[in-house]
């Protein structure tokens, strides 16, 4: 009764937190305006470009996902840390790194230029998909390696004994895998692309490539329509709503049993070391280039770093704490089906339409600008809810369906069979959201910027205002001082889930 409890306020609360700032503009707009054809176009680039995004990121995560399974090398556990570097880079900080390997100038363009090939041009449609691919194959690769993980050890020796093929055993246990989570995950990178703003602000390359998070940003800063810009945020939500439920159906719900947590090696991966080192080398120069050339030009700017910096630096670390000890205990509450459906309204709304209307719901009671870092801890924490749940959320069920018969036998409270079962159950997943949380919550620039004053800004907005102040070296350093606290966050929470990877693996 108690847990039901708690699981129907924290989808109240959320409930409210994403109906009601949509409500506040649609009231302050007194209703909805109409689309205009341009938005229909942009409709149908963000549709477009979201299912190309999300296709090849789940596409390129299977190989990848597996060979990291299956093999086992020195610095694994370091690497797996690694390829979640570029999902919790601050984006227009990774835009750049990007364009140092694929623009114009970049690396890419001037081998192509040696060896006599047209350039490529990372502007437009391409350039979105290939920037959103650098963001979420490390999202949808982690959460395949951890499903990988959580098959029993067991499976494998029994296959081993039975003599399986190669073949025979992927289509006995990995198959199944793929196809319970990688619905999930084909949805969740869905919706993270339909909400796409500075990519495609940064690599749209004009009215062509227009998403409907930029219609809704053009509508509320230039037009000074929020009807407008309403009518595509409940646009935006709809779709989102229906790419989860369409994956949601398409996930089974069974896992695959309860193991004895026992190191066994894998057979399988002998003979395919030479595949999955050139798949896994092939990711990381992907992945770690741009990164690697971020921290080239950002070094010499440290030196730059003023007063300021540093502050803001310290209250985009306070923010991503309170961001994740909120997300994670509201995750652990609506860890259902259920819960992941509703959770996923968080990244299907507006960011800019939602940190309006919490503006114009605080207006009356408070100055907004007061409120400005607990209101983006809280912003953070609904937005990182459904990778959060994403995570959380196969493996909790599975725990709940496996432990029901011991939780019935020794009459278990609901807050024993938490502290006992199902927390340490979950430390891995439960490192990984933490670690995912944190480092969304210091690099994010989007509500910050509507509330914060110059005493209450945070790291990313600090980047933002050297930029426009046109210190470039002193906004790389910054920049880099992001990367550093936001990678060191997320390799923090995330450790503990590491460690028990690397044992299970032997």
């Amino acid at each position: 009764m108690a847990q039901r409890l708690v699981t129907l306020s924290a989808a109240i609360a959320l409930l409210a937190l994403t109906l009601g700032p949509i409500g506040a503009v649609l009231i302050w707009a007194e209703g909805v305006s109409s689309l205009r054809p341009g938005d229909l176009a942009a409709l149908r680039f963000t549709v477009w470009q979201a299912f190309l995004s999300a296709l090849v990121s789940c596409l390129l995560a299977v190989p990848l996902a597996r060979a990291l399974a299956r093999q086992r090398f020195r610095g694994r556990g370091l690497l797996l840390a690694l390829l979640g570097a570029p999902f919790i880079l601050p984006v227009i900080v990774a835009v750049m790194g990007l364009i140092a390997v694929f623009g114009q100038s970049g690396l890419i363009n001037q081998a192509f230029a040696a060896l006599g090939l047209p350039r490529f041009d990372i502007y437009g449609l391409h350039g979105v998909v290939l920037a959103h691919v650098f963001f979420n194959l490390p999202l949808a690769t982690r959460m395949m390696v951890q499903a990988w993980l959580a098959i029993p050890d067991e499976r494998f020796r029994l296959a081993a004994s039975l003599g399986l093929s190669r073949r025979a055993l992927f289509l006995t246990l990995e198959w199944p895998l793929i196809l319970r989570i990688l619905p999930g995950a084909f949805a969740v990178i869905f919706v993270i692309c339909l909400t796409s703003f500075a990519v495609a602000l940064t690599l749209g390359g004009g009215p062509r490539a227009t998403t409907v998070e930029l219609a809704i940003y053009q509508a509320m800063r230039f037009d000074f329509d929020p009807g407008r810009a309403a009518a595509l945020a409940l646009l935006q939500l709809v779709l989102g709503l229906v790419a989860g439920v369409v994956a949601l159906a398409l996930s089974p719900r069974q896992g695959f049993g309860v193991g004895r947590d026992r190191s066994v090696p894998r057979w399988d991966g002998a003979g395919r070391r030479v595949l999955d080192a050139v798949v896994i080398a092939a990711a990381v120069l992907f992945l770690l280039l741009p990164l690697g050339l971020v921290v080239a030009r950002g070094v010499p700017g440290l030196s730059l770093l003023e007063g300021d910096t540093i502050r803001a630096a310290g209250h985009s670390v306070i923010v991503a704490l309170a961001s994740t000890l909120l997300c994670l205990v509201w995750a652990l509450a609506l860890s259902t089906r259920r819960g992941e459906l509703l959770a996923l309204m968080a990244i299907a709304i507006s960011p800019l339409v939602l940190g309006a209307g919490l503006f114009l719901v605080l207006r009356p009671f408070v100055n907004p600008f007061s409120m400005a870092l607990p209101v983006t801890a809280l912003v953070n924490a609904l937005m990182a809810l459904p990778f959060a749940l994403r995570v959380l959320r196969p493996e909790a069920e599975s725990i709940r369906t496996d432990f029901l018969r011991l939780r019935q036998t020794l009459r278990l409270t609901g807050w024993a069979w938490t502290r006992l079962v199902l927390l340490p159950r979950l430390r891995r997943p439960l490192g990984f959201a933490g670690g995912l949380t944190a480092a969304l919550a210091m690099g994010d620039l989007g509500v910050i910027a509507l509330f914060a004053d110059p005493d209450r800004a945070t790291l990313p907005l600090q980047v933002y205002r050297l930029m426009g102040s046109y210190q470039m070296e002193a906004a790389a350093g910054a920049a880099l001082l992001l990367l550093v606290l936001s990678f060191g966050l997320f390799w923090l929470f995330d450790r503990g889930g590491r460690v028990h990877a690397q044992s299970r693996t032997g």
